[in-house]
């Protein structure tokens, strides 16, 4: 939810050309991106090419580190209307405590062993990792599903087939949780679920007697 997905950015290659695979230099930046894992696809998705990645020259703490994969042009060079629908770009960000109550319409679920929402039809999903979150932003809810079971670290070693990092803090996931994601919470290390849960009763007690 931290960054926007399909912006026609000239970055994300959104013009009347085809982007060409970004360079061994480009990538480079990424894999070199020193503040903590970033996640991608690989060099492909879906038969699209990686074609732009923000690197650390860029970064900015607020919204993260993105991966882009393929372009918004037709074949035939001419632009689609509305807003520019990449076919996949992945964000890693510091997560930072939020609701999940303004993404609209949206259930919960586990997705490569970590807590996970879905949203915007299936479009969008994010994963809770580590000290990070992993928005997907895609342009088809079976990519968006594809591209998260596919998601590997670029800047360090790490693999598609195995389960991601359990995050270290608690998401702020809203509406119903299955039983298999809140057996996943209770398990979190540090009891970190039952520690926010306690601090927001709290927070409420507090907030209802002045």
């Amino acid at each position: 939810m931290f960054a926007a997905a399909g912006l026609c950015a000239a970055i994300a290659g959104c013009s009347s050309r085809h982007p060409q695979p970004i360079s061994s230099a480009e990538l480079a930046q990424a894999e070199s991106f020193p503040y903590y894992r970033i996640y991608w696809a690989g060099p492909h998705f879906a038969g699209a090419p990686l074609t732009a990645v923000d690197g650390q020259k860029s970064y900015n703490s607020e919204i993260g580190e993105s991966v882009y994969y393929g372009d918004c042009a037709h074949s035939d060079g001419i632009f689609a209307t509305g807003s520019c629908k990449l076919p996949l770009q992945v964000t890693t960000v510091i997560y930072r405590f939020h609701s999940n109550s303004s993404l609209g319409p949206q259930h919960n679920s586990v997705v490569r062993g970590v807590p996970a929402t879905v949203y915007e039809e299936g479009r969008s999903i994010e994963l809770y990792s580590g000290r990070v979150a992993i928005d997907i932003f895609s342009s088809d809810p079976a990519l968006a599903m594809r591209a998260a079971n596919q998601l590997r670290s670029l800047n360090a070693p790490g693999s598609a087939s195995a389960a991601l990092p359990v995050p270290v803090y608690c998401p702020g996931l809203s509406g119903a949780i299955p039983q298999a994601l809140r057996a996943l919470l209770d398990k979190l290390p540090g009891d970190v679920c039952r520690i926010a849960g306690e601090r927001i009763r709290v927070s409420r007690e507090s907030a209802a007697t002045h």
